[in-house]
């Protein structure tokens, strides 16, 4: 995937400052991840270039007369009666060109992404969520108190993902103020203080339901993750 929305060294520095500080009062472990989007949407590009195929013979099959018009015209006006070969081979040409130009034209990133519906633009952010904490947290904390926070640009969507512990713990409505502050900031085009001031929310939740335990080691790095 490209990259087009790339956070600045700041933004990095400060992410990682806010996670070491709010983990300071916690056992839990925050994650932080930001990509520029989750999904390539080439389904969604096969099923509009599929789609425009289909409206081009549908416009075929109700207006027949202007097939047989184009034929003509390619013979010179001079008259001539269409075989049914010709008018199924050049109805197949039409319908395979209009494919190929619609999957052409959804080549583009930018066309694909306005083109599907925001539903699925949050499935595919929540699972490729879901997936990378299963992988990047889940998987190597001892205690299973992790949190993600997970950032996909160009969806402009947002997730928290905790742990079973987490979130036995935590009602899911109580990250909704982590998901304002985030998304406020991200709105006026500075995700990594939004990406700081969440962490600041998510590190207060879990201190009062996971206080730190000195004890307890720093399983996982607080760096931001940008993908």
């Amino acid at each position: 995937m490209g990259k087009t929305n790339r956070l600045s060294d700041a933004d990095h520095l400060r992410v990682s400052d806010a996670v070491t500080a709010a983990e300071r009062g916690t056992d839990g472990e925050i994650v932080t991840i930001v990509t520029d989007r989750s999904d390539d949407y080439v389904d969604i590009a096969f099923c509009w270039s599929i789609g425009i195929a289909l409206l081009v013979l549908a416009l075929l099959a109700a207006f027949p007369n202007m097939l047989s018009a184009l034929l003509a015209g390619s013979r010179g006006g001079w008259e001539h009666e269409t075989s049914i070969r010709e008018l199924l081979s050049t109805t197949f040409l039409f319908v395979a060109l209009s494919f190929g130009l619609g999957w052409l034209v959804m080549r583009a990133v930018s066309l694909r992404l306005a083109l599907t519906p925001s539903g699925v633009k949050a499935r595919r952010v929540r699972n490729r969520a879901i997936r990378y904490f299963k992988v990047g947290a889940e998987a190597r904390t001892m205690k299973k108190t992790g949190v993600l926070l997970y950032l996909s640009m160009r969806e402009h969507v947002a997730e928290i993902v905790a742990d079973e512990a987490v979130h036995r713990a935590v009602a899911p409505d109580i990250w909704g103020d982590a998901m304002a502050a985030l998304v406020a900031h991200v709105r006026e085009g500075r995700p990594g203080e939004g990406m700081a001031a969440a962490i600041e929310q998510i590190g207060a939740i879990l201190a009062e339901h996971f206080p730190k335990d000195h004890d307890d080691p720093n399983e996982l790095p607080d760096r931001l993750i940008e993908l």
